[in-house]
């Protein structure tokens, strides 16, 4: 059976759900999950937002970030599930993934 990417994580496991993938944690007082970048350049903060941005059309599932130079702070949630769901946590490893390259 297909796994349900945008059931809500319920608010008592999405610690559990985000244990691994390093550095996002619990936005306090919301159904989200956040990280922040820092990069050596704007140029690469951009490339990693670019690319990034070519996966959120694929998924059709958009990030809320802020940019300022070097740094990209981002947070994820499902809005259409009303909090985290299997999107957002495969958002953040894969954005794991981009940043490190």
């Amino acid at each position: 059976m297909p796994e349900n990417n945008h059931a809500k994580i319920p608010e008592s496991e999405i610690e559990q759900a985000i244990a691994d993938i390093d550095g996002w944690e619990k936005v306090q007082g919301r159904q989200a999950i956040q990280k922040s970048y820092k990069f050596k350049s704007f140029s690469h903060a951009w490339a990693f937002m670019s690319r990034v941005s070519l996966l959120a059309e694929k998924m059709n599932h958009h990030p809320e970030w802020f940019n300022v130079y070097n740094k990209v702070d981002v947070v994820l949630t499902t809005h259409d599930a009303g909090g985290v769901s299997a999107l957002d946590t495969k958002m953040a490893k894969a954005m794991n993934m981009y940043a490190q390259s």
